[in-house]
């Protein structure tokens, strides 16, 4: 499940969103009624939209809260699997060890066991959707990066931060890596990359490293410093060797600090050097060195690049989706898009007509 789920009022239909909105999605504002979400909020809330955050371990167990307390006859077999499923994958099979859960994430795995006895065995079943998440065969670089991928912007400086199922290692040794590293940036307006490598020993534990993009040295090395120096959040930051020059390379010794507490630090990066800029007089320049003080464009251009389109649509669902032959399907008949709208809409219906919603 993503990391915020807002209720959209188009014929009163859920859906995710990964990042709150951006410009290109501004016009979408007036639909958004509700939004619930497990991280930091990123922006001011309106009074005309009710939203709710609570740091828990994933945004189902808020879903799965709203839905017992709210429209409990919602609830059904299918459902249950589908939050029982997300939750036990966020919270990475509720291990404590992993830091992601929370006692309300533990309350709500156990409220859907005892009501649905026949969900799927919870540690085969977290296997199965692990499995699934960390297949990256057949994907291309591109695809991996906006697998699991999140935005941030300030200023003149636009960057993903993306998580990659594979050792760093064995990411850096793809081919042609520093080529797709510029061409991604080129093709959907990055400035810089942050590649957050997970993976798991022989004991099952997690074992994190990371690597900063730039084609920019002043962009690489203040965010590589950012994040080495972050102190509310440390990443317990080592260098490692990498062999291209524009890749930052570490290990990160703090196997707790997942994306959830890294976006923090690089928020907090982003309007600090924006309040700089500004301090400054000019927001478009922000101090940049020899090497680096070129047109935009121009540093922007991959080697073997010319020519190349700005598209910046999402590439098609790589094979390994999990439409076919999805961990979650376990026999159950699929949901159809008719059927989800229908649930939805009891559950709006339910609050319209609850004492708070008069």
């Amino acid at each position: 499940m993503g990391s915020e789920v807002n209720i959209r009022k188009f014929g009163q239909f859920f859906y995710n969103k990964s990042v709150l909105f951006c410009s290109a999605d501004s016009e979408l504002e007036d639909a958004v009624v509700e939004v619930i979400d497990h991280h930091l909020l990123q922006r001011p809330t309106s009074p005309s939209c009710p939203v709710t955050v609570e740091p828990v371990g994933s945004c189902a167990t808020l879903v799965t809260e709203r839905i017992a307390q709210k429209a409990p006859e919602v609830l059904d077999q299918q459902v249950a699997q589908l939050l029982y499923g997300a939750i036990i994958l966020d919270c990475v099979n509720m291990a404590p060890e992993a830091g992601k859960v929370t006692p309300k994430d533990s309350q709500y795995v156990v409220f859907l066991e005892k009501r649905f006895p026949k969900l799927p065995q919870r540690g085969a079943f977290f296997q199965s959707l692990q499995n699934a998440k960390f297949d990256v065969s057949g994907l291309s670089t591109e695809q991996m990066l906006l697998k699991d991928m999140k935005a941030a912007s300030g200023g003149d400086l636009n960057l993903a931060v993306s998580v990659i199922y594979m050792t760093l290692e064995a990411f850096l040794q793809r081919r042609g890596l520093q080529q797709d590293l510029c061409e991604f940036c080129h093709n959907h307006n990055y400035n810089l990359v942050v590649a957050m490598t997970i993976s798991f020993n022989d004991n099952k534990e997690p074992f994190r490293q990371l690597a900063v993009y730039s084609s920019s040295t002043v962009y690489r090395e203040e965010m590589s410093k950012a994040l080495e120096k972050a102190k509310n959040n440390s990443l317990d930051l080592k260098p490692m060797s990498s062999s291209y020059p524009d890749v930052k390379a570490f290990l990160q010794g703090n196997t707790l600090a997942s994306r959830k507490k890294v976006m923090p630090i690089i928020t907090d990066f982003l309007k600090e050097r924006e309040k700089k800029a500004y301090q400054c007089g000019n927001i478009e320049d922000l101090d940049l060195d020899d090497d680096s003080n070129q047109d935009q464009s121009e540093s922007q251009q991959c080697p073997e690049d010319a020519g190349i389109e700005d598209d910046t649509h999402v590439p098609p669902t790589p094979m390994n989706s999990l439409v076919e032959g999805c961990p979650l399907d376990n026999g159950l008949p699929k949901i159809s898009p008719e059927v989800l709208v229908e649930k939805v809409s009891k559950m709006a219906s339910m609050e319209d007509t609850s004492p708070e919603g008069q």
